[in-house]
């Protein structure tokens, strides 16, 4: 594909997807017979409340008096001073009501399943963020919710699923293949299956079908928007780098959108894990090839059959086999810069910010920080941008049975320092 630049992404979010859901040769819509009908209401539904100046209003009122939008821009400066002259800066997500992004998407799909009369919403979740999330759309709107979740997720993640119990979701543990998020896909894919007519499938990511890559897409470019008029106000410039987290990959392509036509790089994250043999990872722009999953064309983690390999990341929503076709038109065409960083790299980075900038994040957004450490040390000037996407309560349990309070890590990087 021919390499462009920031100066051919003028427009780019009215031209991207085209009308069938393709950014370049990804994404699309592969469904079984039955569910084309269904996908087609939601699309036509999107797109009249898309343009609606009444849907937009109450959205924008649900941001602000409901999730405390916008969230801050926040500087760095003594993590900033210990790795370099580089300034860190992060949009905290990890503020927004429920503590991630995913409630920016979640709220707007509560409000188009509303609007076309659903009684039920059901997803998957994979950290439990997006679980909690549209646990709490479901709430607010007064709708039935059904959460499928990896046993193995279960266990990880405790104190989001008794949140999820605790605002009256149905939480059902999936206990085939991996029991994680791919297998949380699968389940919650198959349930809609028998219940499209009253129910709506509330995709967590920029992944699945057409039209659910576009419309997570728009719902998470608050982010990037908010960010873009934020770090200009403080600073009167751009900055140099913006980076977030790639698993499906929905709050980086929420970032991502406000800088694509501005000269500044960008870098998505995706896990590297324990390393870079098969099922240690879950890199999958790194190490995948062309292939389909839960409806769309995409990179895919697969075997020479076609079927998806295990996956791996110390970040539970971050194990899944593919990413968003946006995100693997962004890879070919070269507009961003997809990295990884490993677990043990990630946790660092969690233990860092804990410790010097009083910030519990959560493990998946630790990735991108970690980068944003690393781009510090390589570089003699300038500023990063990191989408902190989400807050590390989830994490904390698990976190402190595997690595207590990180004293190795901070003995280690201070060590590295001197």
């Amino acid at each position: 594909m021919e390499k462009k630049t920031y100066k051919d992404f003028d427009n780019y979010l009215k031209r991207y997807p085209d009308k069938n859901g393709y950014f370049g040769e990804y994404g699309g819509q592969f469904l079984p017979p039955e569910l084309i009908p269904a996908f087609k209401e939601i699309d036509d539904a999107y797109e009249e409340i898309c343009h609606s100046s009444q849907f937009i209003s109450e959205l924008r009122r649900i941001r602000k008096e409901f999730q405390g939008r916008p969230t801050p821009v926040y500087h760095c400066e003594r993590l900033s001073r210990m790795l370099g002259k580089v300034q860190i800066y992060l949009k905290r997500e990890d503020l927004n009501h429920t503590g991630a992004h995913k409630l920016n998407h979640c709220m707007g799909e509560g409000l188009l399943a509303k609007y076309m009369g659903k009684k039920k919403i059901i997803a998957e979740t994979g950290a439990g963020q997006h679980g909690v999330a549209l646990a709490t759309a479901a709430a607010y709107f007064g709708l039935e919710c059904d959460i499928y979740m990896g046993e193995v997720d279960i266990a990880k993640q405790h104190p989001n699923v008794i949140r999820m119990k605790m605002l009256g979701a149905r939480v059902i543990p999936v206990t085939h293949g991996l029991k994680t998020l791919k297998e949380a896909v699968d389940a919650a894919f198959d349930a809609y299956l028998k219940e499209y007519k009253d129910a709506i499938y509330c995709i967590g990511s920029v992944v699945g079908p057409h039209p659910f890559p576009k419309i997570v897409r728009d719902f998470q470019s608050v982010v990037g928007f908010e960010a873009r008029e934020q770090f200009l106000e403080m600073t009167g410039i751009l900055p140099d780098a913006v980076t977030a987290c790639v698993g499906g990959g929905s709050n980086s392509m929420g970032m991502f959108a406000g800088f694509l036509s501005d000269p500044v790089d960008i870098y998505g994250v995706e896990p590297l894990g324990r390393g870079s043999a098969i099922g240690d990872h879950a890199a999958s722009l790194a190490y995948g090839k062309k292939g389909i999953l839960h409806g769309f064309e995409s990179y895919l983690l697969q075997d020479e059959n076609g079927e998806p390999l295990p996956v791996y990341s110390i970040a539970s929503g971050l194990d899944y086999p593919s990413v968003g076709p946006e995100h693997a038109y962004l890879h070919d065409c070269g507009r961003v810069n997809y990295v990884s960083v490993d677990d043990e790299e990630a946790m660092k980075a969690f233990f860092m910010l804990s410790r010097y900038e009083g910030i519990i994040p959560a493990i998946e957004s630790s990735h991108a920080l970690a980068y944003a450490m690393r781009y510090a040390k390589e570089h003699d000037t300038g500023s990063i941008l990191v989408c902190l996407s989400g807050r590390g309560d989830k994490d904390i349990d698990y976190v402190y049975e595997k690595y207590g309070t990180g004293e190795c890590f901070i003995s280690d990087l201070q060590k590295s320092d001197k």
